[in-house]
């Protein structure tokens, strides 16, 4: 999405012509603080309180747009994972696909915390072909964990909840990735037989995927039903951050500490005008940053069971490159071009051009990343309390 790259170039001028009142009430000087980031303090929850000790580590996953769509039921001997569909992307996400993605994230933080606490933990993934998002009215059980007693086996991906943030920043494009750490990311989906990881680290192959994201990225964004449902889920203002405690904020973008000074300065009308003046080179030139583009594809991106797995990969792919040092984000416009073409009814014009990139029809491009080293650090987002998650 441009808009996250528009304030790159902001002065900082308006911030330095604030006054220190104004800006703290901006959250200028507030980054990752406030009861909206209390969750990544005590994440590790109390053993005290059982299985919902395990919840703690779940709602720290990523989702799109940061919607959070999970809801937990907990019980003495499981967990169950329900999805909200009124906390998604509207037309970006037209069959909830992303949705699920995302509690597939929050089920494997899950898991990593539950065998961290002593728990044996199995999990069990509700079968189903994702719909329309407008045919889903109330919560729905997407997987359920039974728990028994067991060994306490931390690891480095559980060590890593806490550090694992979401890196918009421009990559250091001259620095590889070391080998073993790609010979790893490739061994991740080992125990998700209908996943596939795909790995691109050539110049030609980069050219070939910005291309066809940035397309995608120009024309989803020139619709006013996406464009709107994107827009409902960034929290321009501090108070709104802390009230919401979900959705995309200006720490989050990539900036540099100057540039979202300034930009928690601005009117929030003045930052929606440079919003829609915003060019898409600049989104073409972060991604071509990234020494690393992947692909996560399944057999059927419209399987639920796969959308959960391919959800537990990126989340374990991202905690991965976390332990190393390394950084990470999405980059889902083509894959979501495929959802936009497929519920208009469209030539699948866009599913064709990333076959031709990975050689293989047959796997089913779900996602998509980049890894470096960034430029700059990357920041918590805002997370609703363990309560707050909970199914009512």
């Amino acid at each position: 999405m441009h808009r996250r790259v528009f304030l790159k170039g902001a002065g900082a001028a308006t911030a330095l012509s604030v006054g220190s009142w104004y800006a703290y009430d901006r959250g200028v000087f507030s980054v990752g603080e406030g009861p909206a980031y209390e969750p990544w303090k005590d994440w590790r929850g109390d053993s005290s309180e059982g299985p919902l000790a395990l919840v703690h580590a779940a709602i720290l996953a990523a989702s799109p747009h940061n919607t959070q769509p999970w809801r937990f039921r907990v019980a003495d001997s499981f967990v169950e994972l329900y999805i909200d569909p009124k906390r998604n992307v509207g037309a970006l996400d037209p069959f909830l696909r992303e949705e699920h993605l995302g509690i597939g994230c929050a089920l494997e933080n899950l898991m990593l915390a539950a065998r961290a606490n002593g728990y044996a933990a199995t999990a069990a993934l509700m079968p189903g072909i994702l719909s329309s998002n407008s045919a889903q009215s109330r919560s729905e059980l997407v997987a359920r964990v039974d728990l028994a007693p067991g060994t306490r086996e931390k690891s480095e991906l559980y060590d890593a909840i806490p550090r694992r943030h979401t890196n918009r920043s421009s990559y250091e494009r001259h620095s590889p990735l070391p080998k073993d750490f790609l010979s790893g990311l490739s061994q991740l989906p080992n125990e998700e037989p209908n996943v596939r990881l795909f790995l691109f680290t050539g110049e030609a192959d980069h050219q070939r995927i910005v291309k066809v994201s940035s397309a995608a990225n120009i024309e989803l964004y020139s619709d006013p039903c996406v464009a709107a449902a994107s827009e409902q889920w960034i929290r321009w203002q501090w108070k709104e951050v802390q009230r919401s405690r979900d959705g995309l904020t200006i720490d989050a973008f990539g900036l540099s500490p100057m540039a979202a000074a300034a930009a928690k300065a601005m009117p929030v009308q003045l930052l929606n005008r440079i919003a829609s003046k915003s060019q898409s080179t600049g989104y073409q030139d972060r991604m071509l940053t990234a020494p690393l583009i992947g692909f996560i594809a399944v057999r059927d991106r419209y399987d639920r069971v796969q959308c959960l797995e391919a959800g537990r990969v990126w989340q374990r792919a991202h905690l991965f490159a976390t332990a190393r040092g390394i950084a990470a984000r999405p980059c889902n416009e083509a894959v979501e071009m495929v959802d936009h073409e497929r519920m208009r009814g469209r030539a699948p014009r866009c599913l064709s051009q990333l076959a031709e990139i990975t050689g293989d029809p047959t796997w089913q491009p779900t996602f998509v990343f980049l890894m470096g080293y960034s430029t700059e650090a990357a920041h918590a987002s805002p997370r609703r309390s363990v309560q707050a998650s909970l199914n009512a």
